[in-house]
């Protein structure tokens, strides 16, 4: 599963329960029954519902848990002001951007004029990313990079009927950047993905801090979770300099 099971707090146990039978029934191998992306509140569930003087460790008798990697959530604030010291790279960049290109445009991505531009842009990024990646990286990513390829090309065959938004860059009439986002809840919404030309300096910052102010506007949230570094340095030095506002830790959890 890929999200823990969504209802009233006090079945929570009984269908998890539940959940891992169906999978199970469905699984040559009941190792594969997995729950993932679980939040630490899902967690405090267990306990609050379990007979009063039972101990922590026994309350997942049944289950197995496993920490995984943590979401970055930043203040959407921030994001649009970068103000201070912290943020002046990010305010140089940006910068320089505008001033190498002025002749840029930003649009809300469409799937009919975009789709194809953006799978285009995507096996660009992919070449490059790879030519630039650590070795000991490259298989790691590369085993991801089908999925994440599946997973736009269906993003922009379903975007008109998924509640979410995107934005595109151009420069010189060539599309070199995209993101896509949505609402999570009243006070958080999400990235959901973004790339950007490698060659395009200033590119990443400067769409990332347009589509900020696109989703403050359209959701009037307060965060920006950007979901986690998938275990690359790189990565988590590059959402570490945004200066997160929390890490929020996600679990999957087993049965035993």
């Amino acid at each position: 599963m890929l999200l823990p099971p969504i209802g009233k707090k006090d079945n929570t146990y009984d269908a998890m329960l539940q959940c891992f039978e169906i999978m199970n029934a469905h699984n040559s191998n009941r190792n594969y029954s997995k729950i993932e992306y679980v939040h630490e509140e899902l967690l405090e569930g267990f306990v609050d519902y379990l007979e009063e003087g039972t101990l922590v460790y026994e309350m997942l008798k049944d289950f197995i848990i496993e920490k995984k990697l943590v979401d970055y959530i930043y203040k959407v604030e921030d994001l649009i002001e970068l103000k201070g010291d912290s943020y002046k790279s990010k305010r140089n960049e940006i910068n320089k951007f505008k001033k190498i290109y002025p002749d840029h445009r930003i649009e809300i991505l469409n799937k009919e004029k975009h789709g194809t531009e953006v799978l285009n842009l995507f096996n660009k990024w992919v070449k490059d990313r790879t030519t630039y990646m650590p070795k000991e990286e490259v298989e790691i990513f590369m085993d991801g990079i089908y999925f994440e390829r599946f997973a736009i090309k269906r993003l922009i065959n379903d975007y008109d009927n998924l509640d979410i938004i995107g934005l595109v860059i151009y420069i010189n009439d060539e599309l070199k950047g995209f993101t896509v986002g949505e609402q999570i809840n009243e006070q958080t919404a999400s990235v959901i993905i973004e790339k950007t030309d490698f060659e395009i300096l200033g590119c990443a910052q400067f769409i990332f801090r347009e589509f900020t102010k696109i989703l403050k506007e359209k959701f009037d949230i307060e965060y920006i979770n950007v979901g986690d570094d998938m275990g690359f340095e790189n990565l988590k030095k590059v959402k570490m300099s945004y200066r997160p506002n929390k890490l929020v830790p996600k679990y999957t959890i087993y049965q035993k």
